[in-house]
């Protein structure tokens, strides 16, 4: 192995260590905060790097919890990424069960406890990585005495999983109130578990903050015909025998309509609120979006303190306006610019975040990049949708496929698009390159796209939709 020594750098295959002293401090161990924690070891070799993490597991994937409810991984602790002992073996000392009561900015001390015993640690560098929690809605005889009637549940840890389990064997009816990548990812699971599975979502239609309305539909039709779908429906009491769930009122947001659903299990996936309590006693900015105000650093208004994941929020690509970090792989990517940057390094995110996001739930693939039509309101917008396959016609089979790109009318450039049907994720991942390269859609619709008759057609769906935009701009103009 080379190594060049250079003063206080080593250079080691491309990565950078600063070799310096300087105590860094994590809160929190999840995506965000256990990236932090790898590359601020990474990039400095002597510092001392320390993990506070108030739940009982190290690093794990929490996007694998529906994975988990299906039985397509056996084991719930199957999900942990990173053991206590790669975190010690990395020489990062991880302090589970111990929750970080104050942070000291003035004297640049951490605070928490761990079995009733304060924990102090002072910091040169902080990392904020606090996470959030999910958002309750105000449904009527939702808990007793402060907790959930029996058969309620979140679904945000590998306890939520463990404790909804016996519940999933043991009942047959299960209803699930929200309708993003979450939710209908737990139906899917429920549903390969043999549960009667009803979806319920406030707004209009489903993937509401992910997919317009047209190609939402088009996923809703491909779900199956027994898994019963409410739209524009809140959910507004459950019922209960002997503090266990038996039914759950839902009511019309337009006419006022009632329905009253059987359930043994129910299911709140309706999203998350940043946990930014410490970051705002501490004196960090919160945003318009309730999260913590970071920059292309993952920097905090506080010198030396960053944040990562969500418990922040960062702005827009096409946009420029601050949205919510709800997405692991924008969290790790937090993480990395967080861990190098408190470490001595320099480390810069992009100029915005794209929101590139993918799911698959009843052998349905769904992908999605950049804003929604509605989110784009100070732009004028032209949008195609092309119906296309994955093969040539001759060829067997192909499978169908569904793109529609969202395109600003004064300058062609691409701001957004959706795709439903086969290697969706792959398809939306160009046109995260095309985004994020700014180009127009008479440049995008000319892409030399892979093909052979047996893995793609000649002309992908993803240059053929902007061939459809193209068109609409010839006859603006």
């Amino acid at each position: 192995m080379k190594i060049i020594k250079k003063t206080n750098l080593i250079v080691n295959y491309g990565v950078f260590y600063l070799n310096q002293d300087r105590d860094i401090v994590v809160i929190g161990c999840g995506a965000g905060g256990g990236t932090s924690a790898q590359f601020a070891r990474k990039t400095n070799r002597k510092s001392s790097v320390t993990v506070f993490e108030k739940n009982k597991y190290p690093q794990y994937s929490k996007c694998g919890l529906p994975y988990v409810i299906s039985g397509v991984i056996r084991d719930p602790m199957d999900l942990i990424e990173f053991s206590q002992d790669w975190f010690k073996k990395a020489k990062i000392d991880l302090l589970l069960n111990t929750t970080v009561e104050e942070i000291d900015v003035e004297n640049q001390l951490v605070v928490g406890k761990k079995d009733n015993v304060t924990v102090k640690k002072s910091y040169g560098s902080l990392v904020i990585a606090t996470g959030a929690q999910p958002t309750i809605p105000p449904i009527q005889n939702l808990t007793i005495d402060g907790r959930f009637v029996d058969g309620v549940f979140a679904v945000r840890t590998i306890d939520d999983v463990k404790n909804i389990l016996p519940f999933v064997q043991k009942n047959k009816r299960a209803t699930i109130i929200g309708a993003g990548f979450i939710g209908l990812e737990m139906a899917d699971a429920l549903y390969k578990r043999g549960m009667l599975v009803t979806v319920v979502e406030a707004l209009s239609h489903i993937l509401p903050r992910t997919f317009d309305s047209d190609m939402a539909e088009i996923v809703q039709g491909k779900l199956p015909g027994d898994v019963t779908v409410f739209t524009n429906y809140l959910a507004t009491k459950v019922e209960n025998i002997s503090g266990r769930i038996n039914k759950v009122r839902i009511k019309n947001n337009e006419n006022g309509d009632e329905k009253t659903i059987d359930t043994d299990l129910l299911i709140i996936a309706t999203g998350v609120k940043p946990e930014v309590a410490l970051a705002r006693e501490a004196g960090c900015k919160i945003g318009e979006t309730g999260g913590i105000v970071v920059n292309e650093r993952a920097e905090t208004n506080i010198e030396n303190i960053y944040a990562v994941g969500d418990c922040t929020e960062y702005v827009d690509f096409v946009t420029k306006k601050p949205v919510p970090v709800g997405l692991g792989s924008i969290a790790v990517r937090q993480g990395i610019a967080a861990g190098v940057n408190a470490a001595g390094g320099n480390y810069k995110l992009l100029r915005g975040v794209l929101q590139t996001s993918t799911s698959e739930f009843f052998n349905i693939e769904v992908a999605a990049v950049g804003p929604v039509t509605n989110c784009l309101n100070d732009f004028s917008i032209l949008t195609g949708k092309f119906n296309g396959f994955s093969h040539p016609s001759y060829y067997p089979g192909g499978k169908p496929v569904t793109a529609k790109v969202l395109v600003d009318e004064k300058t062609s450039k691409i701001l957004g698009a959706q795709v439903v049907g086969d290697k969706a994720g792959q398809r939306i991942n160009t046109f995260a390159c095309a985004i994020l390269s700014e180009l127009d859609v008479e440049t995008f619709k000319k892409l030399e796209t892979a093909y052979a008759p047996s893995i793609a057609p000649t002309l992908d769906v993803v240059t053929l939709v902007c061939d459809i935009v193209s068109k609409k701009l010839e006859y603006k103009n």
